[in-house]
C-alpha cells in the first residue's frame, strides 16, 4: 500500500506541474518514446519484478526564423516573427519482466502558446494575438531488451520497439482575430500544426540505447530513435484550407559522455543531440502540410543518481538549425520551375528535466550500476 501511495504521489505532482505550464514550436518535434522512458536507468541494476516511475519536463521557446540554415533576422527586427512557448510533461512507467526485458508506458501532456501577427489579419496589420492548446498527447507503449546480462561486463546495449496511439487531439481549435474580407471577424479555427497535441496517426518506433564504461569515472552513452507514421494525412484541413495536415515521421539521436564526480551520486554529462522531422516518410506517403527540419545541439547536463532515485537536467544549445524543403515545396518547385522553401521558427536552447524513482524487490550495492569485479574484457 505504501508503494502504491508513492506512485500516485509522483503522478499527482506531475499533473500539478503540467497545469502550470504552457506551449510548442514550428517544427513539431514531440519528444522521444520508449527509449527516453528508460534513459535515466542506463547502468542501473534492475531485476525481474522491479519497476520505476518517472517524469520528463521539456521546454523551449522558438522565435528565430530559418529558411534552410539561413536565419531571417529581419523577422525579429520587424516584430513579425512567430513566438511559440512549448512545454511537454511525460509520465513514464517501466516494468522489468526479467533482468533484461522491460515494458513501458509513456503518458504525455502538452500545453502550447503561439503568438503571431500573420494568423490574425496579416503582418501588415500589426496586431499580435495568441492561440493556445493543451491536453493529453499521443500515448506510447513499448518494450525493450538488454543484449547482455546486467553486471556481466562494462557495457550493455538495448533494443526497443513501441507503438504510438492517436490519443491526442489533432483538430484543436482556438480563436483567430481580424478574419474575413474586411478583417473585422473573430472565428474559431484549427490551430497551427506545431501546437496540435496529437498528429492523428498510429505509429511505431524502433530505438537503440546503450552505455560503455571506460573506467570508474567515465561512461559513454547513446540513444537512437525513429518513429514511423504510416498514415499520410490526418483528414484535418489547415486553417487556410489549402491542404490537410501531414502525419510525419520523427527521429532523434544522442551521443555523449558521463563523468562521475567525487561527490556521491553526482555526475556531469556532455554530448551532442539531433532531433528532426524528415521531408519524406520511410513508410507510406508524404503528402500534406508539414514543416520538416532538424536541430543539432551541444548537450551539457548534470545528474544525481542513488540506488532508487535519478534526477537529471540537460540544457541543449542549438548549433545548427535547418528548415528543409518539404514534400509540398519540392512538388511545387517541380511544377513551376521556381525554387520554393518555407520557413520555420526555432529555439536557441531547450530545457530538459528528468526524475525517476525505482521500486526494487531486492537491494543491491551500486557502483554507477556496474560491478567492475565481474566485468569481462
Amino acid at each position: 500500500m505504501k508503494k502504491i501511495l508513492q506512485i500516485f504521489l509522483v503522478l499527482f505532482l506531475t499533473i500539478i506541474i503540467n497545469h502550470s505550464l504552457m506551449a510548442q514550436g514550428c517544427v513539431a518535434i514531440r519528444g522521444f518514446s520508449s527509449c527516453n522512458a528508460n534513459q535515466m536507468e542506463m547502468g542501473s541494476s534492475l531485476n525481474k519484478g522491479d519497476f520505476s516511475v518517472g517524469t520528463n519536463v521539456r521546454y523551449f521557446k522558438s522565435f528565430r526564423h530559418f529558411r534552410g540554415t539561413t536565419e531571417e533576422t529581419n523577422r525579429i527586427t520587424e516584430g513579425t516573427n512567430v513566438i511559440n512557448h512549448s512545454y511537454f510533461v511525460d509520465v513514464a512507467v517501466n516494468y522489468y519482466l526479467s533482468d533484461r526485458l522491460y515494458a513501458n508506458l509513456l503518458i504525455p501532456f502538452v500545453s502550447h502558446e503561439r503568438s503571431s501577427m500573420y494568423e490574425h489579419g496579416g503582418n501588415s496589420l500589426g496586431d499580435r494575438n495568441i492561440t493556445r492548446s493543451s491536453g493529453l498527447a499521443d500515448l506510447r507503449i513499448g518494450a525493450g531488451y538488454w543484449l547482455f546480462e546486467p553486471n556481466s561486463r562494462s557495457y550493455n546495449y538495448g533494443i526497443g520497439a513501441g507503438i504510438k496511439l492517436p490519443t491526442g487531439d489533432f483538430s484543436y481549435t482556438d480563436t483567430f482575430y481580424n478574419q474575413g474580407p474586411n478583417r473585422d471577424q473573430t472565428i474559431d479555427a484549427v490551430v497551427d500544426q506545431s501546437i496540435q497535441p496529437g498528429d492523428g496517426g498510429f505509429g511505431f518506433n524502433l530505438n537503440v540505447e546503450g552505455f560503455h564504461s571506460l573506467s570508474h569515472k567515465f561512461m559513454l552513452t547513446t540513444t537512437l530513435y525513429y518513429l514511423f507514421n504510416a498514415r499520410e494525412t490526418n483528414g484535418v484541413l489547415t486553417r487556410n484550407g489549402r491542404s490537410e495536415f501531414s502525419v510525419p515521421d520523427q527521429y532523434a539521436a544522442q551521443l555523449g559522455a558521463i563523468y562521475f564526480t567525487n561527490l556521491q551520486g553526482f555526475s556531469l554529462y556532455l554530448g551532442g543531440r539531433l532531433e528532426g522531422i524528415p521531408s519524406s516518410d520511410l513508410i507510406g506517403g508524404s503528402a500534406g502540410y508539414r514543416r520538416p527540419g532538424y536541430v543539432v545541439s551541444v548537450d551539457p547536463g548534470i545528474y544525481y543518481n542513488s540506488n532508487k532515485l535519478s534526477i537529471g537536467l540537460n540544457v541543449p544549445v542549438a548549433l545548427i538549425r535547418n528548415r528543409t524543403q518539404s514534400y509540398e515545396d519540392k512538388q511545387r518547385t517541380a511544377e513551376t520551375g521556381v525554387f520554393r522553401q518555407g520557413d520555420a521558427a526555432f529555439a536557441d536552447y531547450l530545457i530538459n528535466c528528468n526524475l525517476t524513482y525505482r521500486f526494487k524487490k531486492k537491494e543491491k550495492t551500486m557502483d554507477h550500476g556496474i560491478d567492475f569485479n565481474k566485468t569481462q574484457s
